[in-house]
């Protein structure tokens, strides 16, 4: 039956009929009208009061992430609205669908410079897939229907509404509204079979084929028909950052992680190999390195949903465009069964020698101060290898990405292509209300923790049993890195005075330990992970570890610290 109830309102009732849960948020003057109407509604929707709206929008991030379903965040005008850019820009690159509502000044004081008026629509136009201004409570409906069929068809990605206060407040006789289809907007371009063709052609005559597995084939929920084609076919996978957990890692065609630190073997089969199959992914640099050197060798495919990656980066032979669920599936429907048998064990003595050189003694130091590898493995284990991890930015996140294992789908989440510190705490917090059946491993860094600290007050009243893993080496690790390689061992601004985080954590009634030796290391994380709720893990670990291996920036990705001599 149809009623005249107020913008606001007919925003809730907008979200309820999208199916929304959980929202995170933090009110405001401009957006007062609809955190009022949110309080008739906390048994439609978990609210999550977040403690900054940066927050707000990686929290989102998270939940979708783990989800499959669009994150919510809702905010208010001026610095709240601009708070959650970050976020935006981060979910941008890296496809994750989100809906960020952020209150506006009335329309009538558009352009005045009313208080804490920005034009939110014009800002975030060039980092989300639409940014639209609510006008009229009459639009609500239409708005909210449209911004997220945009978000989660197709390509996945961010979508910004600015609700002006007069259309939150003004009444409207209202109707729920359904969009399937917006002209002008082709979220799945039509599969050519003739491309199809070709490209089985060319894998059916491939005596090296690699397949690159990247975040597209999760969002695609695309992991069963990528096992089906890759079994088949006997094809060995490399995995971008995003693409990890697309296939277990135990797996016998897994090869490891792809890029500058990734896994030496499937770096070195990248240009040696005779049919590249990329899958989902968009031939990032820190996945290329040198573009003149990259798998020159190689005929290669490339299935995307998005046509404006083709041949963005790297030339492509063959384009198969259309959704990643149906096109593996074409791909295994039609290929020919095989075995590449030489092929593949070719990539074990590469393995051998990575791990000779680098990998034990990054998870079995015999001595000395903890290290950041045997950290994550000794976590993954104990969690049977089935937990959501979360990284920060950094070394942390490469570490984490190197040395946990998955067993499940959906299970990394971290900043790929923006490179967000500070995204691992809220991002986590959003996990934990996405899956609540699993247990949320969230690893950051000394420096990346502060960025985003304010986010354990979100944690202490919300209850979200994050698993906090802070490896702390006093430095900004990464960087430290880089200037000890590269700019002559000169340490600008990354030694780090930090605080006693244990007293943190205790004053938001968070439960933790910090951890000094490697004998002290089990015991701190079965406590950690059979202790309900929230923990805060704080291991000291070795101040000047690198991550290894490594691909000079610039290099061919074939070639890599400490293998070869770049001196």
């Amino acid at each position: 039956m149809n009623s005249y109830i107020s913008g606001a309102e007919a925003l809730m009732q907008s979200l309820i009929h999208e199916g929304v849960k959980t929202i995170f948020g933090y009110p405001g003057g401009s957006i007062m009208p609809v955190f009022d109407a949110m309080f008739d509604h906390r048994d439609d929707f978990r609210q999550v009061l977040v403690r900054h709206e940066q927050g707000a929008a990686h929290a989102a991030q998270g939940y979708a992430r783990v989800s499959g379903e669009v994150g919510v965040c809702i905010v208010t005008s001026g610095p709240g609205a601009t708070n959650t850019i970050t976020g935006i820009s981060d979910a941008m690159l890296d496809s994750t669908p989100i809906v960020v509502i952020a209150g506006q000044v009335g329309a009538s004081f558009l352009g005045t410079d009313a208080f804490q008026e920005v034009d939110f629509v014009c800002v975030t136009q060039p980092i989300s897939k639409w940014s639209y201004q609510i006008r009229r409570p009459e639009d609500v409906a239409w708005a909210v229907a449209r911004a997220f069929y945009i978000a989660r068809s197709g390509r996945p990605g961010p979508v910004v509404l600015d609700f002006t206060r007069n259309a939150q407040v003004g009444k409207v006789d209202f109707a729920p509204a359904n969009i399937t289809l917006q002209r002008g907007f082709i979220p799945v371009p039509k599969t050519d079979m003739s491309s199809v063709e070709e490209a089985v052609r060319l894998i059916d005559n491939a005596h090296r084929p690699l397949l690159l597995a990247g975040q597209g084939i999760t969002l695609a929920d695309a992991q069963d028909e990528l096992l089906a084609f890759v079994e088949k076919a006997d094809i060995p996978v490399g995995c971008t950052l995003l693409g990890l957990s697309t296939i277990p890692s135990a797996h016998r065609l897994n090869m490891g992680m792809l890029g500058m630190h990734g896994n030496l073997a499937p770096n070195v089969k990248t240009n040696e190999c005779d049919v590249l199959i990329a899958v989902g992914m968009r031939f990032d640099d820190r996945v290329t390195g040198n573009l003149a050197t990259y798998a020159r060798q190689a005929k290669i495919i490339h299935l995307d949903i998005d046509p404006a990656e083709i041949n963005k980066n790297v030339h492509t032979d063959v384009a198969v465009l259309g959704n990643c669920k149906n096109t593996l599936s074409l791909l295994a429907e039609a290929v020919k069964p095989a075995k590449h048998t030489d092929w593949i064990a070719s990539f074990a003595p590469l393995y051998e020698k990575e791990k000779e050189m680098v990998i034990d003694a990054a998870l079995h130091p015999a001595e000395g101060p903890i290290k950041m590898g045997e950290v994550v493995s000794m976590v993954s284990a104990a969690t049977h290898d089935s937990a959501v991890l979360v990284t920060d930015v950094g070394q942390n996140q490469l570490m984490a990405a190197r040395y946990f294992r998955y067993t499940a789908k959906r299970s990394f989440v971290s900043s790929g292509g923006l490179g967000t510190m500070g995204f691992s705490l809220p991002a986590a917090i959003g996990a934990t209300f996405g899956a609540p059946e699993r247990t949320v491993c969230a690893f950051m860094g000394d420096g990346g923790i502060q960025m985003n600290i304010q986010e354990l007050g979100t944690i202490m009243e919300s209850g979200a049993p994050v698993k906090i893993i802070l490896l702390n080496n006093h430095y900004l690790g990464n960087v430290r890195q880089w200037q000890q390689l590269f700019f002559n061992g000169r340490y600008s601004c990354t030694p780090m005075m930090n605080p006693h985080y244990g007293t943190i954590a205790e004053a938001y009634g968070i439960p933790s330990e910090t951890v000094l030796t490697r004998e002290d290391l089990p015991a701190a994380i079965e406590k950690m992970l059979t202790t309900a709720g929230p923990y805060l893990l704080e291991v000291v670990i070795q101040e000047d570890e690198n991550v290894m291996p490594m691909t000079p920036p610039g290099g061919s990705v074939n070639q890599m610290m400490p293998f070869d001599d770049f001196s």
